[in-house]
């Protein structure tokens, strides 16, 4: 059985552009379900369906699938609910993991969140100088809930420590 082991947190400032290895766009969207969050994405020049349990916080069942690139398009444009994700992905070592800096656009422009996949839950964590806030069990920073509820719609609130 496919698990994820994740953590997500929100990044202050630029820090961590120096660090780049390579860079990615994305685009995905979602189609419907109670229990698992079911997204297209391509990812530059590939495509994927992506299954992932619903439940917040650091351990979640994750399936990945290739799919062929024309498919994914025409999923995205007629299967997929309202709203889309779009979104730079950076990725970067820091203390000997991978790092994944997502910076977002369109509604969700402005957000810049950091996830980073651990081998174990407990995993010790070597926290960059860039890393801010932990929100992991956030669900409002879950890609399928931007996509449902932009940060745009939120942000000030969450400036204002809503």
């Amino acid at each position: 059985m496919a698990v994820e082991i994740e953590r997500k947190f929100l990044v202050l400032g630029d820090g961590w552009r120096a660090g780049v290895e390579r860079s990615v766009w994305m685009e995905q969207g979602y189609l419907g379900g109670d229990r698992a969050s079911v997204r297209i994405r391509i990812a530059d020049a590939q495509a994927f369906l992506n299954i992932k349990s619903r439940q917040a916080g650091t351990t979640r069942l994750e399936f990945e699938y290739p799919l062929p690139l024309e498919d994914a398009r025409v999923m995205l444009a007629e299967l997929c609910r309202p709203g889309r994700i779009c979104k730079r992905r950076h990725y970067l070592h820091h203390g000997g993991l991978l790092w994944e800096v997502d910076e977002f656009g369109g509604e969700n422009l402005g957000l810049v969140v950091a996830e980073v996949e651990l081998p174990e839950a407990e995993h010790p964590l070597v926290r960059p100088d860039w890393l801010g806030r932990e929100v992991t069990g956030d669900i409002r920073y879950y890609n399928d809930a931007l996509a449902r509820h932009p940060f745009r719609d939120w942000a000030a609130e969450e400036k204002e420590g809503g």
